[in-house]
């Protein structure tokens, strides 16, 4: 099956699996799985790598750590495609919890074009089942 994981499962699995509950790990590990990230997420992941944030003992730099994204820990980076964007222009923003985040709105959105279960532990993101997202809540 494939799984779209959100920027902050990405941290967990590459700094503390402990942060990871069962469920997620189980999907992780799972060899037959095709795991993807959003090419959103990797942007972040770049924006927290430049601020410190990121420093990970397995990247030199920044280009470094997006090679290793497919090439050593085997996830896809997923395009966002013009059927994102047009799912994102018709997405219903949480506005009861504030949601403002773009990034978190295009990534929903890939999910729910892509109709693949998107993994995260931002419970924002419950808010969008209503819309077809396929939530898997990291219970952590």
């Amino acid at each position: 099956m494939r799984y779209l994981i959100d920027t902050n499962i990405f941290l967990y699995l590459t700094t503390d699996v402990g942060l990871l509950d069962s469920t997620v790990k189980s999907i992780l590990d799972d060899y037959e799985n095709i795991l993807y990230i959003s090419c959103e997420s990797v942007k972040e992941l770049i924006l927290f790598y430049r601020k410190q944030k990121n420093k990970r003992k397995y990247w030199k730099d920044e280009t470094e750590m997006v090679l290793s994204i497919e090439k050593i820990l085997n996830i896809k980076i997923l395009p966002v495609k013009k059927e994102h964007l047009l799912t994102y222009a018709r997405l219903e923003i949480n506005k009861a919890q504030d949601h403002n985040d773009p990034s978190d709105h295009i990534i929903i959105s890939q999910a729910i074009t892509e109709e693949m279960p998107l993994i995260s532990s931002d419970q924002k993101f419950q808010f969008y089942t209503k819309q077809k997202l396929d939530f898997i809540n990291n219970a952590k």
